[in-house]
């Protein structure tokens, strides 16, 4: 059974809830060394993203919630899970009961039915491990989709029906909507390279077998669904109560409770539980409003930070913000045109097709987006400059992920085009700022970076090139202070 399960690590990427690291542009070019001459200043286009006022609830209950609720309500029965993977000792979220032995990326809730089952929670993609400690709100960096999770599923199918008796069971019954989910969602969201998320791809598989008013679930999906995956980098949680747009291309507004709830239509049954989803959803936010970027870890000059700090503010901050005792955030929503990343994320939204305009109305004019608190989506093209909170601790950088490191950020003539990684959460590069990586001359193998194929671009972004090795050096020293 064990190798039947791996594959539930795809289900709740769905839970974005912000974007994260280098997405926008800075303003401005660096001041170049004395005897150099002076640069054009780029022209930023960008746009105001307005604020919209959030639903908050209490963050302790938000907390509990999201570790511990029913918001996925669906998944294999409990002693099943027990027996394919073990207990887990490790209880980095403090859980009391039988989730005091289940993996933090899973939570153990009890079926509409009275049955107990294991489902994956929302740290499925919004925690990890880094350095060996465990952080609440960090994008999970190493998650495997280069194949059909949904492969296995014969294998698990038979196994949960072997040992409750059948398809008859309560257990499966307890099973079964969950078991739809994986099925439609594994063979359409294959990435090119471990590390890529395709969270947009997942939510648009499960709201094409939604019904955008009563959001019960249709067998057939109701819009023709491409093969194309656009991968995105899993966000950081604590930038959220920045923004007034949350995600990288800045489609989603409005009510933010809703964009988070998005996550329970794996297993969803009907509008009325949702109701119930969205009622804790207040208090969800709540709780990832107040984590707080991680500290850097090691060593820091300050004497070459407040050098950096200079070149920041004069250069950066009219896009990226400004932080410390006076901090602020400008919103702003950058063209393609000034950022120059890669445009096959954002096209894919402000572009009509059949599964975009569905997409699109199955938000706007639906359940999410027709009472009280309506969610929003709304594309206009380019992408959000995003806050800088514990840039040191969300590599790879851009929307996509496709750029280790920091100082690659800065200068992009050291971006490699192919490039490798252990994934071990200690193969930090300090000096680069980013994850250590192998350069490679061509696709090697899964754990591969390609930076040629369409939507996983590392181009763009070019505000730091102009920057001397020293600058670089002092704005990448002030970036760890973040």
């Amino acid at each position: 059974m064990t190798r039947a399960l791996p594959w539930l690590l795809l289900a709740l990427m769905i839970c974005l809830s912000c974007s994260k690291d280098s997405g926008g542009g800075m303003t401005d070019v660096p001041d170049p060394d004395p005897d150099s001459p002076n640069p054009e200043t780029p022209e930023v286009q960008s746009k105001f993203i307005p604020a919209s006022t959030q639903r908050l609830g209490d963050a302790q209950k938000g907390f509990e919630y999201l570790t511990t609720g029913d918001y996925i309500n669906s998944g294999i029965p409990y002693d099943a899970y027990i027996l394919g993977f073990g207990e887990n000792t490790d209880n980095y979220l403090g859980r009391t009961g039988d989730n005091a032995v289940v993996s933090y990326e899973f939570t153990a809730v009890t079926a509409p039915n009275g049955v107990r089952v294991v489902g994956p929670n929302c740290m499925q993609c919004h925690a990890g491990l880094l350095n060996d400690e465990f952080v609440m709100g960090l994008g999970n960096h190493s998650a495997d989709f280069t194949v059909d999770r949904s492969a296995n599923s014969p294998l698990l199918d038979a196994a949960i029906s072997s040992l409750y008796g059948g398809q008859g069971s309560p257990e499966w019954a307890a099973y079964d909507q969950f078991r739809k989910g994986i099925e439609v969602i594994g063979p359409r969201t294959v990435t090119e390279t471990r590390g890529s998320n395709p969270a947009d791809k997942i939510l648009q598989t499960l709201v094409a077998h939604r019904d955008k008013q009563t959001l019960e679930w249709i067998d057939d999906p109701q819009v023709t669904l491409t093969d194309e995956v656009i991968p995105t980098d899993v966000p950081a949680w604590w930038l959220l109560k920045k923004k007034n747009a949350m995600f990288y291309h800045g489609i989603t507004r409005m009510d933010y409770c809703k964009s988070l709830m998005a996550a329970s239509l794996l297993t969803l049954a009907d509008g009325a539980k949702a109701i119930e989803v969205d009622s804790n959803m207040p208090d969800v936010l709540a709780y990832i409003y107040s984590l707080e970027a991680p500290e850097y870890p090691f060593g820091i000059d300050t004497e070459l930070a407040s050098q950096g700090k200079g070149l920041f503010d004069n250069n950066c901050a009219s896009c990226h913000g400004t932080y410390g005792s006076n901090a602020s955030y400008p919103n702003l929503l950058v063209s393609l045109s000034t950022v120059g990343t890669d445009r096959a994320l954002s096209d894919h939204y402000s572009t009509s097709s059949e599964i975009n305009d569905y997409f699109m109305d199955f938000f706007n004019n639906g359940w999410f987006g027709t009472d009280d608190n309506p969610l929003l989506v709304l594309a206009e093209g380019g992408y959000v400059a995003q806050p800088l909170d514990g840039i040191w601790a969300t590599a790879p950088y851009f929307h996509n992920g496709s750029v280790p490191t920091l100082e690659d950020v800065l200068n992009s003539s050291s971006r490699p085009r192919y490039w490798s990684r252990n994934f071990s959460s200690t193969e930090y590069d300090q000096l680069k700022v980013g994850w250590s990586v192998t350069e490679e001359t061509s696709k090697v193998n899964r754990n591969t970076y390609d930076t040629t194929l369409k939507g996983y671009g590392n181009q763009g972004h070019t505000f730091g090139d102009s920057l001397s090795e020293s600058e670089r050096q002092a704005l990448l020293e002030y970036l760890k202070t973040l």
